[in-house]
């Protein structure tokens, strides 16, 4: 059965024809479509009809919505279709938005295709016909994972697109064409919001199956500095070739995110997860030093790391709960592996997952910083042991234990010990101790102070 999405649009092409225009599909639905992927957006361009016919003809099928006026951008209630008529754009400043827009509806579809980032995002599809019109390559591009920007100029107007085209690098497995990367460098992302790099970031850790990609072509377009610099810095920056025989801290990043991804489904906030990976490293370019044993060592790097992680993570985002989740993911990420090879005790694991904002996530990032390494070797027997320990946890904290309440209960006011009191009786908690000795214990502490 036919999306209603797609009827509707053949509906709106039908009568558009019966008006003297055509309705093409647009963008990266028509690549989504020949690469046999399934695309949720539909967008339709309509050329050759008034914007008032158009508007005519919208209203005779249902009620018209503005999704963006200014770009003459409508849709129809009910219905997840973006309708849009050719246009122009002219850059007015620096920034992503700093554009002056003109529908015309008579531009032609090789002009108005003239204003797409890349290629294979030119394309158009006859609605009624399947004819793809294909002005620039795109097709054949597709077919060789080659991501080209289709003109100089338009291009160079909208610094954003450096960042797409690391993120649809990312997310396809496509490779940045040469002439767009040498074009790329000239381009300045210094005025760009931060929210727009955090959009696009945040595309290349959901949808990319290497999110590496997305760095590693930034770097070949020279535009990791400003809003990467922690990453730069990771280059270069040697690692003991003993527990990292892949190479410097940048390659262990990319690894580690990566291998991050294969997992990211599992994680209660995946976006918040990859970010840690991401960053989880940082201070290992502030600590890295050669022992007097004559190895390398980076020690506290997960320390250290912290007022960079947090420096990177405020300026892309102002969401609290995910700065505190990185922050607590990057000073903790080591302790489950090295736990795990001194084979700590249950009352250290008890406590390093009681200090963790989720403990599921931190024994996901050990396994991504595991597998972040050439020789990953006993990473699914170090996984089962934690996963074990987490169990326990688990189990112990869902026991009755010792709250406020029950040292009121007990003919106690509260006062000054009672914080002293409860953090004791946690303490007793995560031992494994049961509520009633827990108790007894936690007064007779109460009655000595």
């Amino acid at each position: 059965m036919e999306d209603k999405n797609y009827s509707m649009a053949r509906r709106i092409a039908e009568k558009v024809a019966e008006a003297g225009g055509r309705t093409y599909y647009v963008g990266g639905m028509v690549r989504d479509r020949l690469c046999g992927r399934e695309s949720k957006d539909v967008d339709i361009e309509i050329h050759g009809i008034t914007p008032e016919m158009l508007r005519s003809i919208l209203s005779s099928l249902g009620n018209v919505t503005s999704m963006g006026a200014s770009f003459g951008i409508l849709g129809l209630q009910h219905y997840d279709i973006d309708i849009a008529m050719p246009r122009k754009e002219h850059a007015t400043g620096r920034g992503h938005k700093d554009f002056e827009v003109f529908v015309d509806p008579f531009l032609g579809p090789e002009k108005a295709a003239l204003r797409r980032d890349f290629t294979m995002n030119a394309l158009m599809e006859d609605v009624l016909t399947g004819e793809v019109l294909d002005f620039f390559g795109g097709q054949e591009d597709l077919r060789k994972g080659i991501l080209r920007h289709v003109n100089d100029v338009t291009f160079a107007e909208d610094p954003l697109r450096v960042l797409r085209a690391a993120q649809f690098a990312a997310r396809f497995g496509c490779r940045v064409a040469d002439e767009t990367v040498e074009l790329a460098k000239t381009m300045d992302l210094t005025a760009l919001p931060r929210e727009r790099i955090f959009g696009e970031l945040e595309k290349a850790f959901h949808k990319a199956e290497k999110p590496s990609v997305f760095f590693e072509q930034l770097d070949r377009m020279q535009h990791l500095h400003y809003w990467f610099p922690e990453l730069e810095a990771q280059k270069g920056v040697p690692q003991d070739p003993v527990n990292h025989p892949e190479g410097d801290v940048w390659t262990h990043t990319m690894m580690v995110l990566d291998a991050a991804a294969s997992c990211r489904e599992q994680a209660s906030q995946p976006l918040a997860f990859m970010m840690a990976a991401l960053v989880h490293d940082f201070g290992k370019a502030v600590t890295t030093e050669m022992g007097e044993d004559g190895r390398i060592h980076a020690y506290l790097h997960e320390i250290k790391g912290q007022p960079l992680a947090e420096r990177f993570v405020t300026r892309l985002s102002t969401e609290t709960h995910l700065l505190r989740y990185v922050l607590n993911m990057t000073r903790l990420h080591m302790r489950p592996n090295m736990y795990y090879i001194q084979k700590a005790g249950r009352k250290a694991w008890m406590h390093l997952f009681d200090e963790s904002v989720c403990p599921e996530d931190l024994v996901l990032l050990a396994k991504a910083d595991w597998m972040g390494r050439k020789d990953v070797g006993a990473c699914d027997e170090a996984q089962a042991y934690q996963k074990n320990m987490l169990g326990t946890f688990r189990e112990i904290m869902q026991r009755p234990f010792v709250q406020g309440r029950d040292l009121v209960e007990a003919g106690l006011t509260p006062g000054p010990g009672f914080k002293e009191a409860l953090e004791y009786a946690h303490k007793l908690r995560l031992a494994g101790v049961d509520k009633d000795d827990a108790l007894a214990q936690t007064l007779a502490l109460l009655r000595k102070v």
